[in-house]
């Protein structure tokens, strides 16, 4: 099959113009001519619908590494600059300028908020925090040392049975009340998810404490005594959930939008997106990491680890370095290692064993040829695991965190979705190399 093209301008630098793209099959004589569709950023997309219709074949692309299946308006990643948006607003900035519920705001409605806007917000977001008194009693259902994930994903998907007032899809309000009551409840989930596997009694949430507030009370705080939040752990709580708000189209933000075109009710979607975090290849690299410190031991053993992970035959992997998306660096990155200094610094921890680790093994692989000329550069887990070590956060509890805060992007996404007319239910095609057509032989004559 041979490609021809268009003139089209570079789309990386923003310039896409339109154009097109003919595809000729060999020996037949057809060909199809596609149209480019281009982007506010970014490269353009050939659009492909015709292509089986017309030359009577699929393209092939596992793990859906060069296929946009959606058009959004909501995060944009450009990983050969190291660049992420949420709403043409570059992370770095919402980081430092803005609190997690500001972001939450951008992401579920296009823009800021303005000062009422946000205190509405907030207000709603606050008058939902607690959650159904009979979904208490699931808990009870799971073993002491259930993961925590697990509980999760499993209370997640039950409230749907509770809250059959929002859950009509197609109904503007109800859509906006189910992203309320996720955005409030997941935290409330999280940390009871945490006291149930240590034996702590639930603490109810706290309508006067933050959003990061209010989960650091639920996490640490006891009836037998006062709890006073330090406002620079929740600062560096509240960072970290808007680093993790949203990340495009990644596998679990994938799962949610491949669910929700099912038309599942958004409670069910989102648990299918917890489900997916779930995997270590997706949300449990910042306990990856930990471990490989761990292992690594002292600084003195660093040249040693990178022999081992730069031998061809060797399993031994750098984790918290590279990105399937940035192919520079992780600009959250630099955030999270500003974060963890802040967060030592706080509990009076000059000096971190783990945190020394971490920074001469970045210098080490980030002056070593081997891993600058692969673009393997620290990504947000390098050192959001020690932060959250630090802050006394159990491993098990890292990518609940991380749900917590990717619970944002997954209904902003699906809002996304349901309210594009364009949307269609999920269907992937495959490449099929199974048995050909074959007849049933007689039980008798099968070998």
């Amino acid at each position: 099959m041979n490609e021809m093209s268009t003139p089209a301008s570079d789309a990386r630098a923003g310039h896409n113009a339109p154009g097109s793209v003919t595809l000729t099959l060999d020996g037949t004589g057809r060909s199809v001519t596609l149209p480019l569709i281009p982007g506010t950023m970014g490269p353009a997309v050939v659009d492909i619908r015709k292509l089986y219709s017309e030359l009577g074949i699929f393209t092939f692309d596992p793990g859906y590494a060069d296929t946009a299946a959606t058009e959004s308006k909501i995060t944009y990643i450009d990983g050969d600059a190291g660049i992420l948006l949420h709403r043409g607003y570059p992370i770095e900035q919402l980081a430092e300028k803005c609190t997690f519920l500001e972001v939450a705001y951008l992401l579920l409605n296009g823009e800021l908020p303005n000062r009422e806007q946000l205190a509405a917000f907030t207000t709603g977001v606050t008058r939902h925090t607690m959650i159904h008194e009979q979904l208490r009693r699931f808990y009870d259902g799971f073993r002491r040392d259930a993961h925590p994930m697990a509980v999760m994903t499993a209370v997640v998907g039950a409230m749907s049975a509770f809250y059959h007032d929002s859950l009509d899809i197609n109904d503007p309000e109800h859509r906006r009340i189910s992203a309320f009551r996720l955005i409030a409840k997941v935290p409330t989930i999280a940390a009871w998810a945490y006291k149930y596997s240590i034996g702590q009694p639930f603490m109810y949430p706290r309508n006067d404490l933050s959003y990061a507030e209010n989960f650091l009370y639920m996490m640490n705080a006891v009836p037998a005594e006062p709890y006073e939040v330090n406002p620079v752990l929740a600062r560096a709580m509240d960072r970290i959930l808007i680093l993790h708000a949203d990340h495009e189209q990644n596998a679990s933000t994938s799962t949610v939008r491949l669910a929700g075109s099912t038309g599942a009710n958004p409670f069910a979607c989102i648990a299918a997106g917890i489900a997916s975090l779930w995997g270590p290849a997706h949300g449990g690299a910042n306990e990856a990491v930990l471990k490989m410190l761990a292992e690594i031991g002292h600084p003195k053993r660093i040249p040693e680890f990178i022999a081992k992970v730069k031998a061809k035959d060797s399993n031994v992997r750098l984790m918290g370095f590279g990105h399937r998306v940035y192919k520079n660096f992780d600009p959250r990155a630099k955030i999270m290692q500003k974060t963890c200094h802040e967060v030592l610094a706080e509990l009076g921890i000059a000096h971190e064993p783990l945190l020394d680790l971490a920074m001469e093994l970045e210098r080490v692989a980030t002056q070593d040829e081997y891993f600058i000329s692969r673009k393997l550069y620290p990504n947000v887990d390098f050192y959001s695991g020690i932060i959250l070590k630090a802050m006394g956060m159990p491993t098990s509890m890292f990518t609940v965190l991380f749900a917590v805060a990717r619970t944002t992007g997954w209904i902003s996404q699906w809002k996304e979705m349901i309210e594009d007319p364009t949307q269609r239910i999920g269907r992937p095609r495959q490449l099929y190399t199974g048995a050909p057509l074959r007849d049933v032989p007689p039980l008798a004559e099968r070998g």
